[in-house]
């Protein structure tokens, strides 16, 4: 196929359009980028293979898009402003591209009259919100975000809206509600709004792909928002301890970005795909401190310095691990990458490329806008 990979210059796209064209396919990147993720200057990733097609654009503009999607039989959107914290201070920015750059790229397939064979949107485990927990006494429940004054009192777990028991995460199917608890959570759901619109309004084939945490090489090491490992990498290349958010409580599904890139592979030549919504995770809960321990065994570190300041940041979930039952069943889709290997490949790409500790720059960037607390005594210099 012809395919259309819009962010295709970036952390996932560069990985995903690297096996589209080994796989035989012929490959258009359409991309802004961004400063932000690319640097000041701008450029296309040098590793990318040599027969993919570069076009300098951005999804919202309806030029750019008629442009990029002539002749194309299959579309990957993935050009999205990420991350949950920025999204709460940059929300015209976050709707801009996310939902009007969406919106505009479906414009333009529906106006050049393409006949595509299937488009597959990148969407995020972030429109459920939290994810599904049990309580032992009242059962499977999706509750709500958890109130700031518990977390200032320093109870991070997530209680029983009956008992106030804390509950256990479970893992989170695709039936499960939608809930988004930040700017950019609201802006994904927006995108499958608009997607499912599409299917309904003019049958365009499309897949949506939740991905949980994201990892791997070709991160930016240089925006601190872009994603915990590269934040953890940076800081102890910087000789910093790392904050342990919600005294290292919270669950997160990190999969690693070749798992991601196969996903997005399978979706796009699936014959039963078309019309599916899959998560596209590992299927393995693991806290935060798990992630800065498997970093810190691959970079040399017998012991990872932690500080425990009670912080958190409003906005963050307590717990949400993908539920792959659905996408093994009509995806194809199965992990293979498992936390030490994809650490490992991490770990010997980033030590070949500059990186940036942010962190605290974005710690004050969130507090001046009431989006990030600390509860409870400060333990400094805790090892784990």
């Amino acid at each position: 196929m012809n395919i259309l990979v819009t962010g295709g210059a970036g952390f996932i796209g560069s990985h995903t359009c690297d096996m589209l064209a080994s796989a035989g396919h012929a490959v258009r990147i359409l991309d802004c980028l961004d400063p932000q993720i690319h640097g000041p200057h701008g450029a296309f990733p040098a590793g990318l293979a040599p027969g993919i097609e570069r076009m300098r654009g951005d999804v919202c503009s309806m030029d750019d898009c008629l442009a990029a999607v002539e002749g194309i039989d299959a579309v990957l959107h993935l050009a999205s402003r990420t991350g949950v914290g920025q999204s709460m201070t940059d929300v015209a920015d976050y709707v801009e591209t996310n939902v009007r750059g969406t919106a505009t790229l479906i414009e333009a397939v529906t106006k050049s009259r393409a006949r595509l064979r299937r488009f597959v949107l990148a969407s995020s485990r972030a429109v459920y919100g939290e994810g599904l927990f049990e309580c032992a006494r009242h059962g499977r429940m999706h509750p709500d975000v958890r109130d700031r004054a518990r977390l200032l009192a320093g109870r991070f777990d997530m209680p029983c809206p009956v008992c106030d028991r804390a509950m256990q995460p479970v893992p989170t199917p695709e039936s499960c509600d939608s809930k988004p608890l930040s700017a950019y959570a609201w802006t994904k759901r927006h995108q499958e709004d608009l997607c499912q619109w599409a299917v309904s309004t003019f049958d365009i084939p499309t897949v949506i792909l939740r991905y949980f945490n994201v990892y791997g090489s070709g991160q930016s090491l240089q925006n601190p928002y872009t994603g915990v490992v590269s934040i953890f990498y940076s800081r102890l290349k910087a000789g910093r301890s790392l904050s342990l958010y919600e005294r290292g409580l919270p669950l997160r599904d990190f999969v690693h970005v070749q798992d991601v890139a196969r996903a997005n592979l399978l979706a796009l030549e699936g014959k039963d795909a078309a019309g599916g919504c899959f998560n596209i995770g590992s299927g393995q809960p693991r806290t935060i401190a798990d992630i800065a321990q498997a970093l810190g065994r691959q970079i040399g570190m017998e012991t990872v310095p932690f500080e425990d300041r009670g912080e958190f940041r409003v906005g963050d979930v307590f717990a949400c691990v993908a539920d792959l039952e659905r996408a093994a069943a009509q995806l194809g889709y199965r992990p293979t990458v498992d936390l030490d290997e994809g650490m490992r490949e991490f770990a010997a790409w980033a030590a070949g490329q500059d990186a940036t500790d942010g962190y605290d720059k974005t710690v004050a960037e969130l507090s001046q806008y009431g989006l990030f607390g600390a509860a409870g005594p400060k333990k400094a210099n805790q090892a784990a």
